[in-house]
């Protein structure tokens, strides 16, 4: 108990850290910016005028994957939000022995770790919903262990999971990285998810660090002096269900009533991926647009009728606007990695310093290190690829090694980034210093074994 209470005070101070002294995340993606720059500069040998033209030349760039990433935050938000999900999460709360708090931890922890696998967002928004459901139905649960339970998922298997943004920009025809313009390409061809996501390795990191984060959030519940809320500020915080449609009273509003248009959008979002997926296969199929029409169509199945649906989708973007922001900015970081010779500097620089077995391993630590200031896997990866990449590849180290090696790192330390603790912390109404000593232990475990994993992952997967 020492240990861990040491180490719970490392948390907390790690936590009053990033909160006094780390800004908004827009202001570092500039801050990365005014670096960058001044690298090309003085690291590249760039001119001041090749620099900024060559920012400018890329700052466009990523619209397509902006947009991409923006729809699977808001198709995200819009299943969550559905009438079933909300029983479902009531139902679920009332599994557990409410005399025993670690029980209620492991259904969240592994609700956390299903949702992560299955969709980074759906997995921070249903959590943060989930949160309140849990504690009304066990009330001696500890709420900052259990916020922490919440992060399992965006912090061990989201990223090796089916919403991977790494591996899926890699799966996804015309991807910046293997078809880009006036650039010359960092991948010569799509690494389907088979490859990826579907690796036997993949599988069985996501299966081991699930587990260890699991276990991990379990031991380090309170035996006395846990920390709870009151009935009073649990039904403050308990989610209202998704209100019912309004009689109808006009032709217009029988019209946005009929249910045979959500019918019509199934069809027409369905058909087409049941077609790819039949007559070219799962692997090559399994993009990030194919993603996101399998949750458009969950939403609308689940809400049924078109308003809710759409309403859902509207409060859904509120979540999607650091996305929409912040995109054109980390793309003209692209083009100054691209359109001047700071990636391949860099790439020297990185495949100088590591050698083919350390190589994954700098990889891992460089990612969750960078993930700490840049909270935006897909947007990074595209900053961190054109070097990475080639560094690599000098060294014989596969493009599948290293973006498993990127992916993992990236979301080892979701554990103690304040930027995805905004939903859960926000419904609960609690600090990130306040939960942040125990995501750290969870992390430090996750850390150790993932540390001893990629001295263990092969070069040429």
């Amino acid at each position: 108990m020492t240990i861990l209470n040491a180490m719970r005070d490392v948390g907390a101070s790690l936590s009053d850290f990033t909160e006094r002294w780390v800004p908004d995340s827009w202001v570092i993606c500039m801050m990365l910016t005014a670096l960058a720059i001044v690298l090309c500069l003085f690291g590249a040998g760039a001119s001041v005028e090749e620099t900024i033209l060559a920012w400018g030349q890329g700052n466009w760039k990523l619209l397509t994957l902006a947009m991409q990433f923006t729809i699977a935050m808001v198709a995200a938000s819009a299943v969550v939000a559905s009438r079933p999900v909300y029983r479902l999460f009531d139902w679920m709360a009332s599994v557990p022995d409410p005399d025993k708090p670690v029980q209620a931890l492991f259904v969240m922890g592994i609700f956390s770790l299903i949702t992560g696998y299955l969709n980074w967002a759906v997995c921070l928004i249903a959590c943060a919903l989930f949160t309140p459901f849990v504690l009304k139905r066990n009330p001696k649960t500890d709420v900052r262990v259990l916020i922490a339970a919440a992060y399992l998922g965006v912090g061990t298997v989201w990223h090796g999971g089916l919403s991977g943004s790494a591996p899926l920009i890699l799966a996804t025809p015309g991807n910046p990285l293997l078809n880009p313009t006036d650039m010359e390409p960092v991948v010569d061809r799509i690494y389907p998810v088979t490859e990826t996501l579907f690796n036997n390795w993949n599988i069985v990191y996501i299966s081991v660090i699930g587990l260890v984060g699991l276990i991990a959030v379990c031991l380090i519940h309170p035996r006395k002096d846990a920390r709870t809320l009151t009935a009073d500020q649990i039904d403050r915080i308990l989610p209202t269900p998704p209100p019912a449609d309004p009689t109808p009273s006009t032709p217009a509003d029988y019209i946005d009533q009929f249910r045979g248009w959500t019918w019509l959008a199934v069809l027409l979002l369905t058909y087409p991926l049941g077609h790819a997926i039949v007559t070219r296969g799962f692997g090559t199929s399994w993009t990030i647009n194919a993603y996101n029409i399998t949750f458009l169509v969950l939403a609308l199945i689940l809400h049924g009728k078109p308003l809710p649906f759409l309403r859902a989708c509207r409060a859904g973007v509120d979540s999607a606007w650091g996305i929409i922001v912040q995109f054109p900015f980390y793309a003209g970081i692209f083009g100054l990695l691209q359109f001047t010779g700071l990636g391949k500097w860099l790439g020297s620089l990185f495949s100088d310093f590591a050698t083919q077995t350390t190589y994954p391993f700098i990889v891992y630590v460089y990612s969750g290190f960078m993930n700490l200031f840049v909270p935006s896997a897909g947007s990074k990866w595209m900053i961190e690829a054109p070097f990475l990449i080639p560094a690599g590849q000098t060294l014989d180290v596969s493009v599948v090694t290293i973006t498993l090696a990127y992916a993992y790192g990236d979301s080892m330390t979701n554990l103690i980034q304040p930027f995805f603790a905004i939903p859960i912390l926000a419904v609960t109404r609690m600090k990130f210093g306040d939960v942040v000593g125990y995501t750290f232990l969870v992390a430090a475990a996750c850390f150790a074994v993932t540390s001893i994993g990629m001295f263990l992952l092969p070069s040429n997967l």
